[in-house]
Order: structure tokens, then sequence, then C-alpha cells
């Protein structure tokens, strides 16, 4: 995928050539300032990429069938380069620089929670693709998110191991630097003991480590019968390849930070038995993913990935909150994303609720030779829509 991902590279590149410098003075009359502030560089890129990726991709599809009231879309987006104060910084110029009406982002909780009182103190209503931590929406009224929150995916992720799994004994490897980690590991062990599980062992590691033996090797003597890392793909990447090594062959789980191609890169079949909540499924036959995956193909010349999808989403509800609030009034926007009900998006059905969270279905992927294949997909209610489909690799272990 580094072709792809160099591909998408030149069409950031660009875009910021274009959008990336715009001044009040140059916004015109005809039309609507969007930001997206975003990781397009840094330790997770991929995720600033491809949520980039979605939103332009919306937003050509958009002005190409007239804009919003009469009014073309124009986002510029700003580089955060994956760090939390830089977030900051990239809303304050967004909003100060650029004026914007609204703002698309982050992907990643710690850096909505940095970005998101700005937007909510200058009254800027702000759509989060992803970020999954429960606390992001509580920064205020204007903050929304069209993601599941962490408590469901980690009750999730909780019942399928315990459920589907018939795992007694999980241990935990979570980042304690992060938000999203932090809130998945805390909802995955209340709810996989409330089912009669045992947290056998919990370890800690911090964003940007690189050995993770001790911690395994602690967690290999309790024995689990399946391990919890709800982190992000950098260092999952090479915790799944360390587990391997040290003969920790048991089921490994994680939430949809996983999700990104550089994951599985070059150890494909150690990630056999693993698997990930996350937001879409390439494989689900439904014409509105497969319509936008063929778009997205033809644009990017690539796969996409659910950080693509959410942010296609994310954008295409904005747009649609525009037209029924009739313009972008900064109250009016706001209730208009408020209430946002059954929209048709390519990762499900979207309802935002009183809490400014998105009710919505979550997929378990499996990944099978460097493949996410799909798994299995849980209502918003918890309760699963599909039955387990287990695959079997056919390529002799390493």
């Amino acid at each position: 995928m580094r072709k792809a991902i160099f591909v998408l590279s030149l069409v950031f590149t660009a875009a910021f050539a274009l959008t990336g410098c715009k001044k009040e003075a140059e916004v015109s009359s005809d039309e609507i300032v969007v930001g997206h502030f975003a990781s397009i560089t840094g330790p997770t890129a991929t995720f600033g990429q491809s949520a980039d990726a979605g939103i332009r991709l919306a937003v050509e599809e958009i002005n190409a069938a007239g804009g919003v009231n009469g009014k073309k879309i124009t986002i510029i987006t700003e580089d955060d380069q994956s760090k939390t104060e830089d977030a900051t910084k990239a809303v304050q110029k967004l909003i100060n620089r650029d004026k914007v009406v609204a703002l698309l982002g982050e992907v990643a909780s710690s850096r909505s929670k940095a970005g998101g009182p700005i937007a909510q103190q200058n009254k800027i209503p702000m759509i989060t693709p992803a970020s999954t931590n429960e606390e992001v929406t509580k920064i205020g009224d204007y903050i929304f998110r069209i993601c599941f929150i962490d408590p469901f995916q980690g009750e999730a992720l909780a019942q399928f191991a315990f459920k589907t799994l018939s795992a007694k004994r999980a241990a935990i490897l979570l980042d304690s630097k992060q938000d999203y980690s932090v809130g998945l590991a805390d909802k995955f062990r209340e709810t996989f003991r409330a089912n009669g599980g045992s947290i056998v062992s919990e370890q800690a590691y911090t964003s940007g480590d690189k050995d993770f033996r001790a911690a395994l090797t602690s967690i290999r003597s309790s024995n689990p019968d399946v391990i919890f890392i709800p982190g992000y793909y950098n260092e999952v990447s090479l915790i799944v390849r360390q587990a391997r090594e040290l003969g920790l062959n048991v089921p490994l789980l994680g939430g949809d930070g996983w999700d990104s191609p550089e994951l599985t890169k070059g150890a494909e079949t150690e990630f056999n038995g693993t698997y990930f909540s996350n937001h879409l499924s390439t494989e689900d036959p439904d014409p509105v993913v497969q319509d936008f995956m063929k778009k997205y193909r033809a644009k990017y010349k690539s796969e996409p990935d659910a950080m693509a999808a959410l942010g296609y989403d994310a954008a295409l509800i904005l747009a649609d909150a525009m037209k029924r609030a009739g313009g972008t009034e900064s109250q009016k926007l706001r209730d208009a994303i408020a209430a946002t009900k059954d929209f048709n998006g390519v990762t499900g059905k979207i309802s935002i609720n009183a809490d400014r969270n998105a009710q919505k279905p979550l997929t378990i992927l499996q990944i099978v030779d460097g493949k996410y294949r799909f798994a299995q997909r849980i209502g918003a209610d918890g309760a699963p829509l599909t039955e387990f489909k287990p695959i079997t690799s056919d390529t002799p272990k390493k």
C-alpha cells in the first residue's frame, strides 16, 4: 500500500498549495469554507490522510451536484502532525485566520479533545468522523460525532470475546497516554467481568514505544485465553509481531484504531487469529458501500479504509445539515446537525442522539493473511445482527 499512500500524499500536497493558505480576504461570497484538522503527517498519518481523502471525495460530489444552497464548499485542511498541541493550533488557525463556518475532525480522540473546546468557545459546529472516546462530545453542544463511542465498542468486544470466542481469562495491554485506549480498556474490563470472566493481567505502554516484550512476557505467564490491545495501528503492528515471537498464539482483539494499510505489512500471517471492531467492511454488499468503494477507487487508485468512509459520511452529513438549516448561521447549523436522523451513510444508518453521539451498528473484522474479512455485525442495541463467520487461513504458519 505504499504506492497508495504516496498517491494520496500528492493529492494532499496539491490541496494544501491551493487552499491551505487561503486568507479571509480571498473568501468568495459564493463559497462555504469548512475546516478539517487532521494528522496528515506524523505517527498516525494514515488516519488523517484517509479521512481527508473521503472528505474531499464527498465535497467533490456535493459541488458537482450544485453545492449547498447554490454555494460551493471549499475544504481547508490543517495538518496537526499527529500532535495534541498542534491540534489546538490548527483549530485556532482555521477559525481565526480562515473564518471557517464548521469543522471536521479530528480522528484521534485526544486531538479532538484538544481542538473541541476552541470550536465550542467560538460556537463553530464540529463533527469528528472517528473520535470514539466518550468525553469528546461532552465538551459542549457544538461538538458532534458520526462514529460509535468507546463504551459501545468496548462492550461489544468484551461480549464477542466471552460469548463468541468462549474466552474466560483475558489480558489487557493498553496505551496509558491515549484517552481512546484507556476508555476502551475500561469498558472491556467492566463488561468482561460482568459476564463472569477474569482479567488475569493488565499491562501498559506509551505511544512511541518499540519494545513490548517485557509486558507480553508478563501477560504470557498469566495464561490468558484472549488479549485485548486497544491501541493505534503503529504500536499494535509491533505488539502482534512480538506476541507471536514469544509464542502467544491466543486470539488478539482491538478497536478501530487498528484500521490502517500499514497494520499487517510484512507480518500478514502473524495477524491470523486477530479481530478488531470497525465502522466498515469492504465485503458489505450494501449498494451504498459498494458505490462508495467504486468512486473512491476511481479517484485515488487505492482501496478505502474506514477512516475514508467516515470522513466521507461526516462531510455529507454536514452538507445535509446546511441544506436543512437554510445556510451556515451557527445556531441553526448546530440545531440541524443535532436533528440528523436515519442518514443512510456508507458506515451505516446514522442518527444523532441527545448527547450528540451517533447511534449506528458496529462490525467485527477478522484478519486473515493480511486481509480484513467480515466476521460479525453488532446492532446499536448491542445485539448481534449476523452470525459469527470464522475464516481459516490456508497459508502455512512461518
